[in-house]
Parts: C-alpha cells; sequence; structure tokens
C-alpha cells in the first residue's frame, strides 16, 4: 500500500498537470537564466515582475528584447494603472493615520524622479534604452524643468497635504539642481512641502540607500515620524530610520542602488 507521501506526491503531479500543459511551460515557469530571451511579452512581463519585487536586484539596463515591451507598457497606459494603484494603497493608508496626534510631526516623504515628475518624455525621445545612457544629455533635460507630474502620485500629494502631513521631498538630485528642480515641481502642481533635500558636497559617491536613509534619520531626531514614504526606487525606501508604510511606485526604465 503506498504511503501517505507517495499518495501526496502523486497528487500534487496530477494537479500541476491540469494546469501545466507541456515541458515547455515548465521552463518558462522556471528558467535557468535571468536574462530574458526573445519569447515576447510573457518572459519580458516576468522580468519586469522580477525588477518591481526587487528580486533581480542591480540591474543596469532593459534586456534588448524587451525594450518594445517597456515601450508598449508605457504608451498603453499600463504605467499609469499600475501607478494609480499604487496610489490607491497609499491614499487608504493615508486616510487610517491620526495626524492629529502627532501633534503636527507626522511626515510623509516624496522622491522626485518618476515619483513626483515624470522624466517619460526624455526616455520617449532616447528610444526606451535603445540609446545608452548619457549624463549630459539627461542633465540637459532636468534643466529644462518641463518634467510633468505623474498624475497619480500628485493626487497622493494633495490627499496627503490635506490631511496635515508635514511633506518632505527626498531626491538624489545634486544640490546644483535645486532651484531649478523647485520650479519644476511647482509648475507641475506641487506647493506646500516643508523641505526639498537634495544631494550636497557631503552626499558625493553615497548609494542612494544610505543617502536617504541618513536625511530620513535626521527627520526622526528633529522629532518627526515618517508614517508613508513613496518613491519608485527600493533604495528610496529601505534602509534605516524607514517609514512605517512604503509605497513603491512602478519604473522599468532604470534601478538606483
Amino acid at each position: 500500500m503506498p504511503s501517505p507521501t507517495s499518495i501526496l506526491s502523486l497528487f500534487l503531479l496530477v494537479l500541476a498537470a491540469t494546469t501545466v500543459s507541456s515541458t515547455d511551460q515548465l521552463i518558462q515557469m522556471f528558467p535557468k537564466q535571468h536574462i530574458v530571451g526573445a519569447e515576447g511579452d510573457t518572459k519580458c512581463e516576468s522580468w519586469k515582475f522580477s525588477i518591481e519585487v526587487n528580486n533581480a536586484g542591480t540591474w543596469y539596463s532593459i534586456p534588448q528584447p524587451c525594450i518594445e515591451f517597456v515601450r508598449t507598457y508605457i504608451d498603453t497606459g499600463r504605467y499609469l494603472a499600475d501607478s494609480r494603484n499604487a496610489a490607491a494603497f497609499s491614499l487608504t493608508f493615508a486616510r487610517s493615520v491620526k495626524v492629529g496626534d502627532g501633534k503636527g510631526m507626522d511626515a510623509w516623504i516624496f522622491d522626485v524622479d518618476e515619483t513626483l515628475l515624470s522624466n517619460m518624455p526624455y526616455y520617449k525621445a532616447t528610444g526606451f534604452g535603445t540609446e545608452p545612457y548619457n549624463v549630459t544629455s539627461y542633465n540637459e533635460w532636468v534643466e529644462t524643468g518641463l518634467a510633468p507630474a505623474l498624475p497619480a502620485t500628485l493626487s497622493v500629494y494633495k490627499w496627503v497635504k490635506k490631511l496635515g502631513f508635514k511633506i518632505f521631498i527626498l531626491t538624489g538630485r545634486p544640490v546644483s539642481q535645486s532651484a531649478i528642480t523647485a520650479q519644476n515641481l511647482i509648475d507641475a502642481g506641487y506647493s506646500g512641502w516643508e523641505k526639498l533635500i537634495l544631494r550636497g558636497p557631503e552626499d558625493e559617491g553615497k548609494k542612494a540607500t544610505v543617502f536617504k536613509s541618513e536625511k530620513r534619520a535626521e527627520l526622526v531626531k528633529q522629532g518627526y515620524t515618517i508614517q508613508g514614504n513613496t518613491g519608485d526606487q527600493w533604495s528610496d525606501i529601505l534602509g534605516y530610520a524607514v517609514a512605517k508604510r512604503s509605497f513603491k511606485v512602478p519604473n522599468p526604465m532604470y534601478y538606483v542602488p
């Protein structure tokens, strides 16, 4: 008579057979490599999932077969839909916080690039990764001050402000871009923040996770309770002095450690 373990194993094999119809599908579900093949949207969707949940860790460029996938993701509204979904969860939490209990010291932190402001016009113009990243052309784009708001995050920002949170904007941009960043934010519809924090000379060479953790720790030392934190990179929200709830908006364009 077969053992209970054997029966369980047989049941699991039968269950798998009803949901996976071929060996090829199993191979696709459990690829041997992290590099995306040319099989199309299925693998590219899996790649996007892996980078968003940080399974992929550090990555430097969009895999060549997925450049068109990313372009479609941005252009068809799926990117904005994912952003709205993150915003909905953010607002649900924000409304649950009893802001008055913090005696005016309840804080919410926002990142800038691909969080409050969208650089997608720049990335569209440079082919969504078909051209190598160029720091000179990117900074020229920043200096135009034309980056639009990411609509879903603008909505979160306005609600968080209305609810009484103290808003801090924490960005990896250098302090030399302080004036243009502030004006771009105002032009895009943002106002009323407590402080715009950028990288100073003393922050040169620090990884984003370290830099942003240090700045959050300074706010905590000042007596603020960081209730929420919204960013597009894991380095925006991980480290120490983290928020009670952190929310990552999608970004398939780049990774900042």
